[in-house]
């Protein structure tokens, strides 16, 4: 499936959806002729410089006074991340579900200030961590002239709508962040990628009580993630699972016990109540602490020594699953980062000029930082020159 450039740019056209930012439009795709014309028109914000890692980790209140649960306004958006559509529910990212790639990592890492110099403390993800995915989706779907981005469809609020060809992003967009075998949204080809699904969070509850007793943690995670994998196999003829997706499927998987358990619980065991609170209703449980010292993908080593899966697709019509050289396993990020930039990126801006490469180059940095400061020990690519 991804065996030509040619393919490759189709994808790449479709990248990024379901867990971060609300919807905007992409400047991707646009010929020279075009970001000529639209790039001026944009009220032009540079890329801030990314905060570091946090001075304390430690377990934190995070569902208090300051920041209560509330409900969705007409035009907010909200998508497949059920961690970032609880954030903009309690104020911690904007609730209109808009924001730059900053605002994201400090909602979901650490300490810093909204609107009304109001504390926010997130989840404590892991400083590397959570700068990866946030400038990984932004890249993608986010729009690089207004450092904006959307955890959800398509608003206006994200800067002018560029002219087709260019793709109109945000989370729901399909197969980078968001993609097949979602553990509660299904698959793209059943039509609704980003709404939570009760057949989907079935199965987690099934999965729960039959190797949890009755809670979610990591052998959990594993048996499920098989599941999701063979059933999207034999009922979804447009499946795929490959490089970038493949690595946000198995983190999602260990992504609830590491960080959706309050953190004065050491057990990690959660709790399907909770579960649902935060998958199907956007908020933080009553009282809820953050999880005690920052992590990252803890505990994927259990799903993936269990399900070693090789990443794919179905070729023709269901069941008929092949593997995709092409694209990087789990055990090589650094093919997953120079396949990103050198094929996705590129492939979606192949001739920027003026602010536009301006900002991409700054934030493709910010990317190999990043992935650097994760312990990949990539080397460095650059598609646009030093």
């Amino acid at each position: 499936m991804f065996a030509s450039l040619t393919v490759y740019a189709l994808l790449a056209l479709r990248i990024c959806t379901v867990s971060a930012f609300p919807a905007y439009q992409s400047l991707a795709g646009l010929t020279r002729d075009q970001l000529d014309t639209v790039v001026p028109t944009l009220a032009y914000s540079p890329p801030q410089p990314l905060p570091g890692p946090l001075k304390d980790d430690s377990s934190i209140l995070v569902y208090d006074a300051a920041h209560p649960y509330q409900p969705l306004r007409p035009g907010d958006q909200r998508g497949p991340c059920p961690a970032l559509n609880t954030l903009a529910s309690h104020g911690y990212l904007p609730r209109n579900g808009v924001a730059t790639p900053v605002q994201i990592i400090n909602a979901v890492q650490q300490g810093t200030f909204d609107f009304l110099t109001l504390p926010l403390i997130g989840f404590n993800l892991e400083n590397s961590f959570a700068r990866f995915l946030a400038l990984s989706t932004f890249l993608v779907n986010g729009n690089p002239i207004t450092n904006l981005m959307s955890i959800g469809g398509v608003t206006p609020l994200t800067g002018q709508n560029p002219p087709a060809p260019a793709t109109v992003s945000g989370l729901n967009t399909h197969n980078n962040c968001e993609g097949d075998t979602s553990m509660t949204r299904a698959d793209t080809y059943y039509g609704d990628n980003h709404s939570f699904n009760e057949t989907r969070f079935q199965n987690f509850v099934r999965f729960s009580n039959e190797f949890g007793a009755g809670k979610y943690n990591y052998t959990v995670a594993a048996h499920l993630r098989e599941f999701l994998v063979e059933e999207s196999i034999a009922n979804n003829p447009e499946f795929t699972l490959v490089s970038p997706r493949l690595f946000t499927a198995f983190g999602e998987s260990v992504f609830p016990v590491n960080f959706f358990i309050d953190g004065r619980d050491k057990s990690g065991q959660l709790d399907l109540g909770v579960a649902r609170s935060f998958f199907q209703n956007m908020t933080f449980p009553r009282n809820f602490y953050r999880r005690d010292g920052a992590v990252n993908n803890v505990g994927q080593d259990v799903v993936t020594n269990y399900y070693p899966f090789t990443p794919g697709y179905n070729a023709n019509g269901v069941n008929s699953f092949v593997v995709d050289p092409t694209s990087a396993t789990l055990s090589q990020p650094c093919l997953r980062y120079t396949n990103f930039v050198n094929n996705n990126i590129k492939l979606l801006y192949p001739n920027p000029t003026g602010l536009l490469l301006q900002s991409l180059k700054t934030n493709l940095q910010y990317l190999y930082e990043a992935t650097v400061a994760a312990g990949d020990g990539c080397t460095q690519v650059f598609p646009y020159g030093q």
